[in-house]
C-alpha cells in the first residue's frame, strides 16, 4: 500500500525529524532532576530540625521535670507512745483528725523529737508543715499511735538548696553534716501528684490544677462537641442556600481565628454576670473554652460531611431510608472520624489555654482540689504560669514537673480521642 493513502502518516526517514535528545534538553532534564534531589535533601532537613527541637524541648523538660518528682526530705523517728498524743481508729480517721491531731500538740511533738535527734539547727529546717504527713500517715494508719515510727519529712527550701550546693554557707555546710549523717537526702515524692497548691516548693503538688483540667475540659467537651456536630450537619445538610447562610459561615471561619482573650472577654461579660458567684469555677471556664473550640469543630465537621460520597447517599435514599435515616444512619458515622480529628485540634488548643481563664478569676491560689464544677478551682497551663513566676529555684524544678504531667496529660486525651477516631473508622 502507498503512502499516499495516508497522507498524515509520519515520513519513513527517521532523520526527517530530527534528534529527540539534544545537549539543551540533556541540560534541562539534569537541571530539573538536581532540582528534586535539592528538594528532597531540604524537606529531609526540615524533618530532622524540627525533630531536633522537640527531642531537645523534651528532654530539656525531663532533665528538669524529675527534679521536680523529688524533694529533700529530713528523717526523723516519733514515739508516739512517749508522746502523749491519744487517739483511736475512729477518731483518727475522722474528717476533723487533722485538727484534732493539732490541737494536741503535733506540731509541737514533732519539733521535739526532731531537735532530740538533729539539734535545735536543723530541727528548724523542718518545713512547718512537716507535722501534716504525720497527721496524714496516723489517719491513713491509726495503729501507728501505739509504736515508733521513723518519717521522711520535708525540709525548707533553703535546705533543699542548700543540699543542692547552693544558698547562704551556713546552710549548705548544715546539709552536707545531715547528708553524711543519713538524716537528709531527696527522695521521690509521690505527694505531688496527690497534694494542691501551697506556698513552699517542698509542699506545692499538682493535684488540684490536674483535677481543675479535668472537670473544665469535661464541660468544654460536653458543650462544643455535641453543638459543633449538629451545627456541622444542619450547615451542610439542611440548611437552605442564601445571603444569611453564608454569612454564618463567614462568621464561623472568623471565628475560629479570633484570639483566645476575645472569648475570655466574652466569658467575663456574659457567664460572669448571668452566674456571678461562679467566678473561677470550671463550670465557667469549660463554658468559656467551649465558645472558642466550637467553631474549629465545625469547620472541621463539614470538611469531613463533604467527603463522604454522595453515591451513599443515593444508595440509602433508594432502599427507602428517609433523609434523617440517610444523615444520621450513614453520613454522619462515615464523617465522624473526621469530625473527631478537629475535636482533637480544638480540645489541645483548649487544654493550653490561659488568656481566656486570666478574665474569668481563675488564676487564683487553690490549697484544696475542687469538689464540683462550681467550686474554685485552676488549671494546669496556669499553675504553671504561677509557678513560673515564683523566685525561689525548687519552683523552677516544680514547674518543670507540672509541664511534664501537662504533657501526659495531654497525650491521654488526645490517645483516646485517636483510638476513638480509628474505632468508628470505616472505609467504602
Amino acid at each position: 500500500m502507498s503512502n499516499s493513502a495516508f497522507p498524515h502518516a509520519a515520513p519513513s526517514d527517521a532523520h526527517a525529524l530530527g534528534p529527540t535528545r539534544t545537549p539543551a534538553f540533556e541540560q534541562r532534564l539534569a537541571k530539573r532532576y538536581r532540582a528534586e534531589r535539592n528538594f528532597r535533601w531540604i524537606g529531609k532537613g526540615a524533618v530532622i530540625f524540627s525533630v531536633a527541637v522537640l527531642v531537645f524541648l523534651l528532654g530539656n523538660m525531663l532533665i528538669n521535670g524529675i527534679a521536680g518528682f523529688q524533694r529533700a526530705e529530713v528523717e526523723v523517728t516519733i514515739d508516739f507512745p512517749e508522746s502523749g498524743l491519744t487517739g483511736d481508729a475512729v477518731s483518727l480517721t475522722a474528717p476533723s483528725a487533722m485538727q484534732t491531731l493539732e490541737m494536741q500538740g503535733l506540731p509541737d511533738i514533732v519539733t521535739f523529737f526532731a531537735e532530740e535527734q538533729l539539734g535545735t539547727d536543723a530541727a528548724s529546717e523542718l518545713s512547718p508543715d512537716a507535722w501534716r504527713d504525720i497527721a496524714t500517715a496516723l489517719n491513713d494508719d491509726p495503729g501507728l499511735i501505739t509504736r515508733t515510727q521513723t518519717f521522711n519529712l520535708p525540709a525548707t527550701s533553703a535546705l533543699a538548696a542548700g543540699l543542692q550546693g547552693e544558698g547562704a554557707a551556713e546552710t549548705q555546710a548544715l546539709a552536707d553534716r545531715l547528708s553524711a549523717q543519713g538524716k537528709l537526702s531527696r527522695n521521690w515524692d509521690l505527694g505531688f501528684l496527690s497534694r494542691s497548691d501551697a506556698t513552699s516548693p517542698q509542699a506545692v503538688g499538682i493535684w488540684g490544677a490536674l483535677k481543675g483540667s479535668m472537670l473544665t475540659m469535661l464541660v468544654t467537651l460536653v458543650l462544643a462537641f455535641p453543638i459543633g456536630v449538629l451545627s456541622a450537619l444542619y450547615l451542610e445538610e439542611y440548611a437552605p442556600r442564601g445571603r444569611w447562610t453564608d454569612i454564618i459561615e463567614v462568621s464561623i471561619s472568623n471565628l475560629a481565628a479570633v484570639p483566645s482573650i476575645i472569648f475570655g472577654l466574652l466569658g467575663l461579660a456574659v457567664f460572669l454576670a448571668l452566674f456571678p458567684n461562679l467566678r473561677s469555677a470550671p463550670l465557667i471556664g469549660g463554658m468559656t473554652l467551649a465558645l472558642m473550640t466550637m467553631p474549629v469543630i465545625v469547620i472541621s465537621g463539614r470538611n469531613a460531611i463533604k467527603a463522604v460520597p454522595p453515591s451513599i447517599r443515593d444508595g440509602a435514599l433508594a432502599i427507602g431510608a428517609s433523609p434523617v435515616q440517610v444523615v444520621f444512619h450513614h453520613v454522619l458515622p462515615l464523617a465522624l472520624p473526621g469530625m473527631l480529628t478537629g475535636t482533637i485540634i480544638g480540645m489541645a488548643r483548649a487544654l493550653g489555654e490561659t488568656a481566656p481563664l486570666l478574665l474569668i478569676g481563675m488564676r487564683i491560689f487553690v490549697a484544696t482540689p475542687p469538689e464540683g464544677f462550681a467550686s474554685p478551682a485552676t488549671v494546669l497551663p496556669m499553675q504553671i504560669f504561677l509557678w513560673s513566676d515564683e523566685i525561689d529555684r525548687g519552683f523552677v524544678e516544680r514547674t518543670s514537673a507540672a509541664i511534664i504531667v501537662l504533657l501526659v496529660f495531654l497525650l491521654t486525651m488526645n490517645g483516646l480521642a485517636i483510638y476513638l477516631r480509628n474505632k468508628f473508622e470505616k472505609r467504602w
